[in-house]
């Protein structure tokens, strides 16, 4: 069966008046996006509309505002299109509930250096939002650089000025997504949710300069039900770092927070928990991801109140090596560690943690490290294969214990291959440590225990890095609990 389809030849001039018509409308009225199946138009506020230029040198915060507030009024996914193609000049915008801030195409955010041109200490901020996006493949370029005084040859990063703005602060905000967009030199955090709630955060990239000091990726702050998904970051600090920073507003918890299938790349921990932990963080995985380069792969530090536990880390890569003195972390392949901050400090307690199926090499150990002030219990190693080796020049044989003004910021300590102590309830189930071929003194045996109890090695492979001298296995007391 078929159907006759007649034809209509409109004449040109009702052709040119129709023109006119939808031209008139594009300008001054909001357009739509039509929704797939069946779906209400979305209207969608174009910042060129409300006067943006897009220039590079023109301040577009207030025409891009104006986008913003009207969009917010309308609510419901309103769309606040940021056109391809040109480049704007931003101070601190403010996101609001209900819309999709999009960046199409290679469109760029491009922060203002004037201190001035920012009513908050980021780019973009929200506070309060409700079912607020953040999407498109469009960039924000933090200019990184131009936040600096100098480079320090010395000690091998850029010395920061006085004042620089992180790029996104994203406060109290509840069904908040943030889609394929692109960081670039951030001058200090990335993406900072501070008290956010119901968050997806899938497939955006993160492109900060390694040697620029405190470039964190992304920071989960007293958060909860976060998803941090397909995502490649390369930055100086923490690429994911799940904190609880003192704040003078009760935020509560970082709770229920799943990480994975994330290529990451840092000067410092590739995924982490800490140092900030003034409340509990709890009910967090990191699986999937690959750790190019850190300086350490997996961390937990504790140093604060809270406590954290039902951690797990499973099915990650990772490399792991010293930088210069600065960086906190010197090599350490993962590193748990309860340590008071101050001597004031009640610090809390790390425990219910299983790291599994997780491989990497390092240029220093594995570290279950708790304190007479605070013990590491309840963690097990499944098919944790670590094989350690010395490849750079910094200076070896340590620990780092930073930050504390308790203990030795840096602890001079052999390095053995796993080394736990004032811990209980510790199993290593097949487990594995090789050594390298550039193997130093200061490397020692497989396993290296004290201070423990209960610690049950099941199915390790492994000898000490100079077996002629050092036992493969050193555990002097082990009690049951």
């Amino acid at each position: 069966m078929c159907r006759r389809i007649e034809t209509f030849h409109p004449s040109t001039s009702r052709i040119k008046q129709s023109m006119i018509f939808f031209l008139v409308l594009f300008l001054f009225t909001p357009s739509f996006l039509i929704g797939q199946n069946n779906q209400s138009p979305v209207p969608v506020f174009n910042v060129l509309q409300y006067g943006a230029v897009g220039d590079g040198k023109t301040l577009d915060t207030d025409a891009i505002q104006k986008a913003i507030n009207d969009a917010a009024k309308t609510g419901n996914g309103a769309q606040v299109f940021v056109p391809a193609g040109r480049k704007y000049l931003i101070g601190t915008l403010e996101l609001k509930s209900g819309i999709d801030f999009h960046l199409q195409g290679d469109a760029e955010l491009f922060v203002s250096t004037n201190k001035d041109d920012y009513s908050g200490e980021a780019a973009v901020i929200a506070n309060g939002a409700n079912e607020l996006t953040i999407s498109g493949t469009g960039s924000i370029n933090g200019r990184a650089l131009e936040f600096m005084t100098h480079y320090d040859k010395t000690d091998e990063w850029w010395i920061f000025k006085e004042w620089r703005p992180k790029l996104f602060i994203l406060t109290k905000c509840t069904d908040l997504k943030v889609l394929n967009i692109t960081i670039n030199k951030a001058p200090i955090w990335s993406l900072h949710m501070l008290g956010c709630e119901n968050v997806l955060i899938d497939g955006i990239k993160i492109h900060n300069n390694l040697d620029v000091p405190n470039c964190d990726g992304i920071d989960p702050d007293h958060c909860r039900n976060v998803e941090i998904r397909n995502c490649e970051i390369s930055c100086g600090d923490d690429a994911i770092v799940v904190k609880a920073t003192r704040q003078k507003e009760e935020f509560g918890p970082s709770a229920n927070i799943n990480v994975h299938d994330c290529i990451l790349e840092t000067q410092d921990s590739g995924v982490k928990i800490g140092t900030e932990t003034t409340q509990d963080i709890y009910n967090v995985v990191f699986e999937r991801c690959e750790i190019k380069t850190s300086c350490r792969g997996l961390t937990i530090q504790l140093r604060d109140e809270g406590d954290v536990y039902n951690i797990v880390f499973r099915d990650i890569t990772f490399k792991s090596r010293y930088h210069s003195a600065p960086w906190w972390g010197r090599g350490e392949a993962i590193s748990f560690t309860a340590i008071p901050r101050t001597p004031e400090t009640k610090v809390g307690t790390i425990h219910n943690i299983l790291v599994e199926n997780v491989t990497g090499t390092s240029e220093n150990s594995v570290r279950i490290n708790g304190t007479k002030e605070s013990r590491i219990k309840n963690v097990r190693f499944e098919n944790v294969k670590v094989t350690l080796n010395r490849w750079t020049n910094y200076p070896g044989n340590l620990f780092d214990n930073r930050p504390t003004k308790v203990y030795e910021g840096i602890e001079p300590h052999d390095n053995p291959g796993m080394y736990i102590r004032f811990s209980d309830q510790v199993m290593l189930k097949d487990c594995r440590v090789s050594w390298g071929d550039n193997i130093p003194d200061y490397f020692t045996n497989a396993i290296k225990a004290h201070d423990v109890t209960d610690l049950r090695i099941e199915g390790f492979k492994g000898e000490a890095a100079h077996p002629n001298r050092d036992q493969a296995i050193d555990v002097p007391e082990n009690k049951k609990n």
